[in-house]
């Protein structure tokens, strides 16, 4: 899925490639993508983009009076083509999602696709992102001037809920998600099960330290980076994501992992646990 770093890369990316230009059409090829309907997506023909803005997740390409907002999710993605194909795109069980095309210079957009069985790519057109349901209940923005320890820190006091869940909860941080976690622990060396609430003041620092650090490392990687070489730029700059079986990079110990219903984590148990293995949630009780 893409985060925060991938998100933010994408948004300068396409800030370079749309600014002052026209919409020609808007191809919704896969109705399901579309969660709202009034204003519709042919709305936007004849505008001109206006700026592109990120919120956690989320991309909002604005053109004025009206914005597009995508979650590309867990398997969207959002390819660029300086020549799209002429003849308009068909309905079909592909991955192609939504087109979109400009007007100068002809030819030239970008398709959302998404792959897999998992539909759950999203696109709105709204004359506010606020309007969108997850735009609106978002955290504060873990990049944002105002996110001081201070502010991390009064997030944190009286959670009863681990690490892991806190740090990927969009309603407490924007933008973060099971990848990035696993890399901001890692680098904390802190357990994902540790109960947040339960950081002493040092502890938070170090972890707030560990996510500032990690997440702008990412999106410094990123720049510049072309919006179809981002996945593999994510993958090569993490450490302990998506690596169980590889030696951590940190102390040489064997990266773990423990898996979920429809996720796993990684982490090193020498850097972050203390060398004790954590239990699989759904046999045993958690390791603190």
């Amino acid at each position: 899925m893409p985060e925060l770093p991938e998100v933010e890369a994408l948004r300068a990316f396409l800030a370079d490639r749309l600014d002052g230009r026209s919409v020609a059409r808007v191809h919704a090829v896969a109705v399901n993508v579309l969660k709202t309907y009034d204003p519709p997506p042919d709305a936007l023909e004849g505008r001109a983009f206006t700026g592109v803005s990120r919120y956690g997740k989320f991309l909002a390409l604005e053109t004025g009076e009206l914005t597009l907002v995508t979650h590309l999710a867990r398997a969207g993605w959002l390819r660029w083509q300086d020549r799209l194909p002429d003849a308009p795109p068909r309905p079909g069980k592909g991955p192609l999602a939504l087109r979109l095309r400009l007007a100068d210079p002809d030819g030239a957009g970008f398709d959302m696709t998404e792959a897999g069985t998992q539909k759950r790519l999203a696109v709105y057109v709204v004359r506010d992102p606020l309007e969108v349901p997850g735009i609106a209940r978002l955290g504060p923005d873990p990049l944002g001037e105002d996110f001081t320890a201070e502010v991390f820190r009064g997030l944190l006091e009286g959670e009863r809920r681990r690490l892991k869940g806190v740090l990927r909860d969009q309603g407490v941080i924007a933008g973060i998600g099971n990848a990035y976690s696993d890399e901001i622990l890692h680098a904390a060396r802190m357990s994902p099960f540790k109960i947040a609430g339960t950081l002493t003041g040092e502890q938070a620092d170090a972890l707030y330290e560990a996510l500032g650090t990690t997440l702008r490392a990412a999106v410094e990687r990123s720049h510049g980076v072309a919006a179809g070489r981002l996945k593999a730029e994510k993958r090569s700059g993490l450490r302990v994501h998506g690596r169980a079986g590889q030696p951590c990079p940190v102390c040489g110990d064997t990266v773990r992992e423990v898996s979920f219903s429809d996720s796993s984590l990684q982490y090193c148990a020498t850097c972050q646990t203390g060398g004790k293995p954590l239990a699989d949630r759904r046999m045993s009780r958690l390791l603190k």
